[in-house]
């Protein structure tokens, strides 16, 4: 029992952390209804950054830099390739996001090399003892972390004067401009948070147990896609459910692999993208996403 706990833990734990990447897929969509594939490379920044500032400012500092840079690039891709690519079909600029990501990715892997990068966490390889149960203290520094955010986000999204235009352009957008919206600015802003988003979560996925920050980090960011997906692209209660879900189903498949091996080895690795492809059979538009009606 204590080894299921201690895989459940961790399981809600990584799922905070997904979500929140999740989030950052979500934000982007209901803002501009673009699918962002250059998201990971979002999030490799924001560790990049973290890992080189911390020797020098230390590590609260670095990780407001690294949240800050993230941000900023966000924003800066925005403005210089999505807002002034010269199409109109949504799934254009999503295989411009492809690009977008297979450069940024490139120059920073050449940057990283074959080294593993350490973040300069105060928290470190402490392991906090619950009963039976042994959780690292990374664990519970991500899932309080993550809820202090994405509490502080979803505040925002429904209080703010930014939130109520980016419901608004997510709910009609031609009729959110008539009314004063600027869906440029809105744009901008959603991109910039994702980017926001991607660099806190870098951080709680390359801490202790796993051993930093490496070029293959991105591979591991983007099991937060069926998370998006599952939940439904345009609803961010189900970017924080299907991140929960993902979670808890790679932790469970993971930690009970033996058990499992007569349906190969790796389940754990694809076990997200399984339960993303049983969920859309299902429910095409993702748990909680949105049902588009057409008339026939």
């Amino acid at each position: 029992m204590s080894t299921f706990i201690e895989l459940l833990v961790g399981g809600i734990s990584v799922g905070a952390v997904y979500a929140l990447i999740a989030l950052g897929f979500v934000v982007i969509f209901k803002a501009t209804e673009v699918v962002n594939f250059a998201h990971a490379s979002l999030l490799l920044v924001g560790g990049f950054v973290i890992a080189k500032t911390h020797p020098l400012v230390g590590f609260w500092a670095a990780l407001l830099l690294g949240v800050a840079g993230a941000a900023a690039l966000g924003a800066l891709i925005e403005f210089a390739v999505i807002r002034r690519a010269n199409v109109l079909s949504h799934s254009v600029l999503a295989i411009v996001t492809i690009g977008v990501d297979l450069i940024l990715v490139t120059e920073l892997t050449r940057q990283i090399g074959t080294e593993v990068l350490a973040l300069g966490d105060p928290w470190g390889s402490d392991v906090l003892q619950l009963g039976s149960v042994n959780v690292p203290a990374t664990r519970i520094a991500a899932l309080v972390a993550a809820a202090v955010v994405i509490t502080a986000f979803l505040l925002a999204f429904k209080y703010t004067s930014w939130g109520v235009a980016m419901r608004a352009t997510a709910e009609d957008s031609e009729t959110a401009a008539l009314m004063g919206v600027r869906r440029g600015r809105v744009s901008m802003g959603a991109w910039a948070v994702a980017g926001a988003l991607a660099a806190v979560a870098a951080l709680f996925m390359c801490v202790f147990p796993t051993p930093g920050l490496d070029r293959n980090v991105t591979a591991v960011a983007m099991k937060a896609f069926p998370a998006a997906i599952l939940g439904g692209l345009d609803s961010t209660g189900g970017a924080l459910a299907g991140g929960f879900i993902i979670g808890i189903t790679e932790s469970l498949v993971g930690g009970y692999q033996e058990e499992l091996s007569f349906l190969g080895r790796g389940l754990g690795d694809v076990a997200p993208f399984l339960v993303m492809v049983i969920v859309l059979l299902i429910r095409p538009a993702g748990l909680f996403g949105t049902k588009e009606l057409a008339r026939v």
